[in-house]
């Protein structure tokens, strides 16, 4: 039996899923337009120019990691859409920053004929089985980069210019972004879990419960970076700088091994360590319970200190008759990510899979079945790894 037809599908949640991630990216692009016509009509150029360096950084990283995996894969295409362009004009659409939507449009047409099979259309073409998950395992990865190299960053300036502008009616674009940003996180973990034989287990009370601790954790790390620049905006690009040197080299010593290449593994080694730098991301096999402890241990400590020198700073004239919002401001921020841990711990010990060893030789398996792809083998090597790390902790938070 082929493997593809082992794996149990909740296409309908994902189908679900699928359409509102690609809604969500056709909104952010609208609202990044508007927003950097509303930065040009303030003429607050500083603003403005920050904004579009997080937009072109994000779609430069972007692009690179889309042509690489195309380049890995010896640009072998799945879907019909991405058979369209020939080899030059996928390195054209690459230029223009335009190759990830080609890759949008394969997952949109492999959900789309997927769903129709199980309504029992004809003329679907073939059922693309592990390819198609993979596709979407690709995609889901590269939302995961644009988030927090794009969204996040952003997040983080909308809300410091709110704060010093006292704009509060901004606070709900704010939380809606926060919102997708973790629905993102939620996506690819949901398109791991896809491989798992035991997908009947994750439920949509599972994922609402993956996506509470995702959000408040983000929103709370966001909240304290942007207090701190609203008071010391100076001084948050040497924090930022220093923090990411540092996560780059807890990076570096877990030896990942994703891309390809010596020059891909970098890159993607200087991209987990600007994911950690607002949320926790597992990159290796094995138990992590002891470093995801070390990390948020070493989060909250960033948190307090960044709160603590925006309360010092803000109230510094008279820090006797401090403002009480002010330290209320701080405890919440405080309280939002504590809750944002009891709520993970809640979910890794009732919602997340546990793996027996026959569900771990199906793993294997799986692992086996792309022996004869190399290409399969390479540029989804994380894949496996990630799915192995359900078989190492039953009960904690050590995964991703």
């Amino acid at each position: 039996v082929p493997l593809s037809k082992t794996l149990p599908h909740h296409l309908r949640l994902d189908f679900i899923l699928t359409i509102v991630g690609l809604l969500a990216l056709v909104v952010d692009i609208i609202l990044d337009i508007f927003t950097a016509i509303r930065f040009y009509t303030d003429q607050d150029y500083v603003r403005l120019g920050i904004f579009i360096f997080f937009l072109v950084a994000s779609s430069l990283l972007v692009q690179a990691y889309s042509w690489l995996w195309y380049e890995y894969d010896e640009f072998k295409m799945v879907t019909n859409v991405e058979k369209v362009p020939s080899k030059k004009s996928l390195k054209i659409l690459h230029f223009l920053q335009l190759g990830t939507y080609l890759r949008h449009m394969g997952v949109m047409e492999t959900a789309i004929c997927k769903y129709l099979q199980l309504k029992g259309v004809e003329g679907m073409g073939p059922d693309l089985g592990d390819a198609a998950v993979c596709l979407s395992h690709d995609v889901a990865m590269l939302r995961i980069v644009e988030a927090f190299s794009e969204s996040l960053p952003q997040l983080a300036l909308m809300v410091t210019t709110n704060i010093q502008k006292k704009q509060q009616q901004q606070a709900l674009p704010a939380i809606a972004s926060a919102f997708f940003a973790s629905m993102t996180v939620m996506s690819y973990h949901r398109s791991l879990r896809s491989f798992l034989k035991d997908k009947q287990k994750q439920t949509f009370c599972s994922s609402v419960v993956y996506l509470s601790w995702n959000f408040l954790l983000i929103s709370a790390r966001v909240a304290a970076l942007a207090l701190f620049s609203s008071e010391l905006p100076c001084y948050i690009c040497i924090h930022f700088l220093c923090s990411w040197f540092v996560l780059l080299i807890c990076v570096w010593c877990c030896q990942t091994n994703f891309m390809n290449s010596k020059e891909g593994e970098v890159l993607y080694r200087g991209t987990v360590a600007l994911i950690w730098y607002f949320n926790w991301f597992n990159v290796v096999k094995g138990n992590t319970l002891w470093k995801t402890i070390l990390y948020h241990g070493y989060i909250l400590a960033d948190i307090t200190l960044l709160c603590g020198l925006w309360f010092w700073k803000i109230n510094s004239k008279d820090l006797k008759n401090f403002n009480y919002l002010h330290l209320l401001a701080y405890v919440l921020i405080f309280f939002v990510y504590i809750l944002g841990l009891v709520v993970k711990s809640i979910y890794y010990h009732c919602f997340h899979p546990k793996v027996t060893p026959v569900q771990h030789l199906w793993i294997i398996r799986l692992d086996l079945s792309f022996e004869n792809n190399e290409s399969l083998i390479e540029s989804h090597r994380a894949l496996i790894l990630e799915l192995e790390l359900f078989v190492v902790t039953n009960v904690g938070f050590g995964q991703n």
